[in-house]
């Protein structure tokens, strides 16, 4: 389990699998893509140390960022974590993809549910996947799952959200390239919107960001906007139209 994590809407990471392929357009410049290669290469100039004479690094960095790696010596850390938190699961990979065993993802499943007092966010670009395996899943009720939506081309991920039995189901529309006109808000209990940030991010206009928050106020969603991106994550600040948006769904 990492620390406090930098991503503003969980509390946590846990990544029980490392590793991912590029799937859209959302991909291109993706953040655990680049770090993970960054430390792949120091891994491998320096023969497994941060720096001459420094400490071994993690044994996952040995492998490139498109070998998927299930670190089962993982699956057991929320149980070690005994207050509560919001955790997001696999934020360097993706608990869906097609290399992930069906077997490991009810083992993360289980520990989920053991995990009863956190709430854990699961978040894929594969729908096909989720569609799938989704019905021979336990839910319980401390689980949340979410797809990426990036372009209005990736709409149909939110299809699949519909027909799953979760507590709650969410988009996070990060990094937003272009408008959502064919989005349909039926059945979604959580919006996160957010630009893209890192090197050659691309930008993203007010007014999309606007309706989609209209949107959720009308049909009473609970919104959170992330960033506006740039160089940095933190480079545009946070503010849209003078406020702050940390919405939250609410379960009993």
């Amino acid at each position: 389990m990492s620390g406090k994590s930098a991503i503003e809407w969980t509390n946590q990471t846990w990544n029980p699998v490392i590793g991912c392929t590029r799937v859209s357009a959302g991909c291109d410049h993706c953040y655990a893509f680049a770090l993970h290669t960054q430390r792949h290469q120091i891994y491998l100039k320096n023969g497994g140390v941060w720096s001459s004479g420094g400490k071994v690094m993690p044994r996952q960095y040995a492998q490139p960022f498109t070998e998927m790696q299930l670190l089962t010596e993982r699956l057991e850390a929320p149980l070690h974590i005994k207050q509560p938190k919001m955790i997001f699961v696999n934020s360097m990979s993706d608990l869906f993809h097609s290399r992930v065993p069906d077997a490991y993802i009810h083992q993360v499943f289980a520990v989920m549910e053991q995990a009863s007092w956190h709430t854990f966010q699961i978040l894929t670009k594969r729908p096909g996947r989720l569609r799938r395996i989704g019905p021979l899943l336990r839910w319980p009720k401390n689980v949340w799952i979410g797809v990426s939506i990036e372009n209005d081309s990736m709409t149909r991920r939110a299809d699949v959200l519909r027909t799953l039995p979760a507590a709650i189901r969410f988009l996070s529309c990060e990094p937003l390239l272009g408008p959502l006109p064919s989005l349909s808000l039926n059945g979604i209990d959580w919006v996160i919107v957010g630009g893209e940030s890192g090197s050659g991010a691309r930008p993203v206009e007010q007014e999309w960001i606007l309706d989609l928050r209209d949107r959720c106020k009308t049909e009473k969603i609970p919104f959170f906007f992330k960033q506006w991106g740039g160089r940095t994550a933190k480079a545009g600040g946070r503010i849209l139209e003078d406020e702050i948006w940390n919405e939250y769904p609410q379960i009993e």
